[in-house]
């Protein structure tokens, strides 16, 4: 074989080689993309239905968000009726608070009407003394029941349940002692409801 003939046959090898390799590099960047197309999702390739499932687990999150919603709506709904409902039940208690006690005060009322209707007719005046002294009786029964005791104003003065309107010396008593009572103070259940109102010996 001549050395023409020899070049030529190579340089036709080398280039079939060139074009294998080229069409090999070609193969493998397709199958790249196919791969990178498909693109795998924790450990597999991805067949369409992965996105399907998501949309199945949105829309679950979407039905329990608004439950929650609605389940919130209905209880602040509740609880608002609730709080309406007390404010009117002590509102209801605060309005007839007074009730039972005005009650229990009728029946002296009813006493003291009839003393004064008896005493004139007759006009008898031990008689009204007599229907005003029974009537002030009832009357601190009912204050007792309740827990309403009188205010003391024996011995010395004391602002924690006395008030003092005025002051006056006197030889029978010492000095802060209580002289006189204007008016008489109250205590309920433990409680200052009325300060006796008192004037104080000063020397």
């Amino acid at each position: 074989m001549k050395d023409k003939e020899i070049k030529e046959e190579v340089l036709k090898e080398e280039v079939n080689k060139e074009v294998t390799e080229k069409k090999k590099c070609e193969c493998e960047e397709g199958k790249d993309e196919t791969h990178e197309h498909e693109h795998k999702h924790e450990g597999h390739t991805c067949c369409g239905k992965h996105g399907h499932k998501h949309e199945e687990e949105i829309e679950k999150l979407k039905a329990e968000i608004e439950k929650l919603k609605n389940d919130y709506l209905r209880k602040q709904a509740e609880f608002q009726n609730f709080t309406k409902r007390k404010e009117k039940e002590v509102e209801e208690l605060k309005k007839f608070s007074s009730e039972k006690i005005i009650t229990q005060f009728l029946g002296s009322f009813d006493n003291f009407e009839r003393a004064i209707e008896a005493s004139a007719e007759s006009k008898d005046f031990d008689l009204l003394l007599q229907g005003v002294e029974m009537i002030s009786r009832n009357l601190k029964d009912i204050m007792s029941a309740e827990g309403v005791e009188e205010i003391s104003t024996e011995g010395v003065f004391n602002p924690e349940y006395h008030h003092a309107v005025g002051v006056e010396a006197s030889e029978d008593k010492n000095e802060d002692e209580i002289v006189k009572v204007l008016q008489k103070g109250y205590m309920m259940k433990g409680k200052v409801i009325r300060p006796a109102m008192v004037t104080v010996c000063k020397k």
